[in-house]
């Protein structure tokens, strides 16, 4: 680089391309490929420290929280990269993303560069060539607040995380994590079970009918409508909004008609030959404004439930949707739009939809959500003007073009016009006769609404969609269905008095509902709306606590497994302050008082990790918890009370049911039972444990007897499916032997021969010749004439496969094992293996060129999951997308980010080095706290 030149650097490598089109020769834009330092895990901090303050978190609690910052292992060539690019520089701008984590990568490339040239901190909202401009025209200095607030969150994530976190190791299984926000979330998650499993239904009655004017000369004569009976004799019917969770009336609804099946036939029968009129007729207007603008979190909640993303998803697709210029910032908190996006939205309306959908004056949106941070505009389409859709359609396609229309309908109606119209309810009367052994009922009377929209405003743009709208119970619209469905139906001209006719009564039964499942847009919105998290974060948030196996998805659902009842159990009961919903939202503000200068962070972390002792209330800090803990009774932590004496326990290889109700004798486990992993907790139900339990305690279906051996083959349901085994008759293990020999005895016995049920047998047809052709396994297919190998063909927990040695192949089919000739092993042994034992086969899916290395890049299907490849850069396919659902554009920028980490290498042996000293405490007073550098 020639004197004179500038070195930009971003964070992503697509940003770099997109940004080095925009600046010219006289800058170089490099990308840091995200953050490239952290806190390293203790056990990798070097040698000398390992006995020092920093030994526990890689932070040194005791003198002013200073941690110790490590380059990552695979970002050091990228450090050396930018240092060599920084050497030939005069000026050096740093334009990673204005948030709390974008100041904080920016402050550790100051650190780890040491640039001895001016800093400039360059910040945009999206990637344009004339935002590009401004940003240049209008740089600043490095935030070091925001730096000190991210700096805290990730030093209180760590101390949090690692004093909690080795408890639910000891308590309830190795390889679990506690921390700040996941902890929570989980709860919500688990609390929302609860409720679940402790609901009771409650049953009830209502009486639909379809109903239209008697006049046949009315202009409107012959138009149906569907209404529903809310009132008899004078008192109002129960409808399912009035019942508890307990399946019991509410005590807002004591005095309220509860129709059984019975009544509701009386109904139905006395109003056959009734006449019906019109009670009262309602009229209002109808006003509806549109939704603001999307944030982070409210374009999540939206992705979830019209495009059905996960967190995740969308937020990698609206990251790439960023870093190629077509859209702004999405990480966000704010509603708001500026002015000149302000006036590209209403051209925009103006131009498609006509002047009549424009409001006189622009809408402006302003934040209620507590705790809003973060100085962006909504989520919005890039420009000062907005490409259209189909004006995009050429560039993107797939995940990227939907959630890109979604952004662009949501920005243009929400500068559009109210929806405009009438609400119309109306309550119809008749008069139930007495009917075969009961008498008359009084008056029966129905009522139905309608919504006629007579100017649809930003309706013709968008309309914002519910979580509520999938649970909507007892709404009544003019076709009588329910849930909502017909709100723009529109009900005939009626007027009080009106004669009416009534047709298809019928009586129908109804059951309440439990309380939903959060999904992940609900979940969203709940964690928001308690001030818990950033909206940011949410998606990594609902990522860990699946991963860690907390929860598990079912279909949209967010369904707890009974570890994470566990881990919330014990958090509840020895840590409750941290998995406070309020405790845990006053630490998110406390964050952003230190993001706006107004707390200190070493102050806010003392008090956090060691408690304030000028407070007699306080309980103590971090410490104090872990401390004063006492003894945690593990096996009481681990067990779930289901009623009758039954009871679930977290076991160390799954949840299993036991029967404590029976008596047993000494030294013998209860009645048990594994519970199946597709058996969710609110439908483990007594019945259903019992039946778990009966079914476990079977002795098996006998079959028959094997022929050579003479022992009685059965066939049994297990955990992981049903399978076939014989039966040894063993001698029983001599009890007056200590426990560690009567292991070992155990162990010395035989096992008894069993194998699953292939995938085309069942326990109820599986024969006995079925249950001897399974046992045959492994079957001797013959000896490898080369290697002299014998080559055996077996099932795994994989499929069928042929092993020869060490060396494995697929079989194409389970009949396969039974069937394969030596001379088509042979052969098979012949093709090049891949992955688990499979030959190569055909990509799943052709990318088209790269336009950094111009390979051809397809999508295969490797050991672990699918994957893209250039034929030299591998990239695993990240959870969330999917070989159909991925983009070219989105693989071609995996496979830069892989190439731009460069290969890993082994770590070479290391000299010992001497101890580090502190670094320099620095003068200036909003800087962080002195960090340890490594480089």
């Amino acid at each position: 680089m020639s004197a004179g030149r500038k070195l930009v650097i971003v964070e992503s490598p697509t940003k770099a391309r997109k940004i080095q089109g925009y600046l010219g020769d006289d800058y170089e834009v490099e990308a840091s490929v995200g953050h490239i330092r952290d806190l390293p895990q203790p056990s990798e901090l070097p040698a000398e420290m390992k006995k020092g303050p920093y030994k526990k978190f890689a932070v040194d609690v005791d003198n002013g929280f200073d941690p110790y910052y490590e380059v990552y292992g695979d970002k050091k060539k990228k450090v050396t990269e930018l240092r060599r690019a920084l050497k030939e520089a005069d000026e050096l701008y740093l334009a990673t993303d204005e948030d709390r984590e974008g100041e904080a990568i920016a402050w550790h490339l100051i650190e780890a560069l040491k640039p001895k040239v001016p800093v400039k901190r360059m910040v945009f909202h999206e990637i344009t060539r004339e935002a590009i401009a401004r940003a240049l025209e209008n740089t600043r200095e490095l935030d070091t607040d925001l730096v000190d607030a991210q700096e805290t969150r990730r030093i209180l994530d760590r101390l949090y995380g690692y004093e909690v976190s080795p408890v639910l190791w000891r308590k309830v299984r190795q390889g679990l994590s506690a921390g700040r926000v996941q902890s929570v979330a989980t709860r919500l998650v688990v609390e929302r079970e609860r409720e679940r499993m402790a609901f009771v239904a409650a049953e009830y009655w209502d009486v639909t009918g379809t109903f239209e004017l008697a006049d046949r000369s009315h202009d409107d004569a012959g138009k149906a409508f569907g209404a529903r009976l809310v009132e008899l004799d004078g008192t109002r019917v129960a409808a399912g909004r009035d019942f508890d969770d307990r399946g019991q009336l509410k005590a807002s609804a004591k005095g309220v008609a509860h129709l059984d099946g019975a009544t509701a036939q009386a109904v139905v029968a006395g109003l056959a030959e009734a006449s019906f009129a019109v009670r009262s007729l309602e009229t209002k207007p109808y006003t509806r404004r549109p939704a603001a603008p999307f944030t982070t979190s409210t374009l999540q909640q939206e992705a979830s439930r019209k495009l059905r993303m996960s967190s995740r998803q969308a937020m990698r697709t609206a990251q790439a949707l960023y870093e190629n210029g077509y859209i702004t910032y999405m990480r966000t908190d704010s509603p708001a739009l500026s002015g000149e996006a302000t006036d590209a939205a209403r051209r925009q309306a103006a131009e498609l939809y006509g002047a009549d959908y424009l409001p006189q004056k622009p809408r402006v949106y302003a934040n209620k959500s507590k705790g809003a941070q973060e100085a962006h505009e909504a989520i919005r389409p890039a420009g000062d003007s907005f490409r259209t859709p189909a004006q995009v359609a050429r560039e993107i396609s797939g995940d990227q073009f939907r959630l890109y229309e979604l952004i662009w309908k949501r920005t243009v109606a929400s500068q559009m016009s109210d929806a405009k119209g009438s609400t119309a309810s109306v309550r119809l009367v008749g008069a139930v006769a007495a009917t075969d052994g009961r008498d008359a009922l009084g008056d029966a009377v129905f009522a139905a609404s309608g919504t006629v929209i007579t100017f649809r405003g930003f309706l013709a743009a968008y309309e914002e969609s519910s979580d509520a709208d999938r649970y909507a119970e007892d709404s009544i619209d003019t076709a009588g269905k329910g849930k909502g469905d017909g709100k723009d139906a529109r009900l005939p001209q009626m007027a009080e008095g009106d004669a009416l006719t009534g047709d298809e009564l019928s009586a129908d039964g109804h059951s309440t509902s439990a309380p939903p499942r959060y999904t992940e847009a609900s979940i969203v919105k709940a964690l928001e709306e308690l001030g818990i998290g950033r909206p940011s974060t949410y998606a990594s948030t609902i990522s860990t606590i699946m991963d860690r196996g907390y929860v598990l998805s079912r279909g949209q659902a967010l369904v707890p497994s009974w570890v994470a009842f566990a881990v919330v159990r014990l958090l509840e009961e020895h840590f409750g302050r941290l998995i406070d919903y309020d405790f845990t939202a006053g630490m998110e503000a406390d964050l952003d008082e230190i993001a706006a200068g107004r707390k200190d962070r070493v102050e806010w972390l003392s008090t956090f990790y060691r408690g304030d002792e000028s407070n007699t209330r306080e309980t103590g800090g971090l410490r104090g918890l872990i401390e004063g803990m006492g003894d945690i009774d593990a096996r009481g932590i681990n067990s779930i009370p289901l009623g009758e004496g039954l009871q679930l326990r977290v076991g160390r290889y799954g949840p299993y049911v036991e029967d404590l109700s029976t008596e047993v004798k000494e030294g013998e486990n209860p009645p048990r039972a594994s519970v199946p992993d597709d058996v969710a907790p609110d439908e483990l139900t007594v019945a259903k444990a019992r039946e778990l339990i009966a079914a476990g305690a079977d002795d098996g279906k006998e079959l028959g007897t094997d022929p050579e051996t003479g022992r009685t083959i059965i066939a049994k349901a297990g955990r992981y499916g049903p399978y076939v085994t014989e039966v040894l008759d063993l001698p029983p293990i001599d009890t007056s032997l200590s426990a560690a020999a009567q292991k070992k005895a155990k162990a010395a016995q035989p096992k008894p021969r069993t194998g699953s049920l292939l995938s085309t047998m069942s326990l109820e047809t599986v024969t006995i010749d079925d249950a001897l052709k399974i046992l045959s396994l492994p079957r001797v297919v013959g000896t490898d004439p080369e290697s002299g190998d014998e080559i055996t063909a077996q099932n795994g927990r994989y499929g069928p496969y042929l092993k020869k040695g060490t060396d494995s192949r697929t079989l194409p089919s389970e009949d396969a094992m039974f069937t394969v000739t030596l001379d088509e092993a042979i052969e098979l042994y012949k093709q090049p293996k891949r992955g688990r034992g499979r030959t190569a086969a055909p990509p799943l899916r052709e990318l088209g060129q790269d336009p950094e290395t111009d390979k051809p890049v397809v999508i295969k299907d490797g050991r672990f999951g699918a994957y893209i490849t250039d034929g030299e850069t591998n990239r695993t396919l990240p959870r969330e997308l999917t070989p159909d659902s991925v983009t070219p554009e989105r693989a071609f920028e995996l496979l830069a980010e892989k190439r731009a980490q460069g290969p890993k290498k082994k770590p070479a042996a290391k000299k010992k080095a001497p101890a580090k000293k502190p670094a320099a405490k620095k003068p200036a007073a909003k800087k962080p706290a002195a960090k340890k550098s490594a480089g």
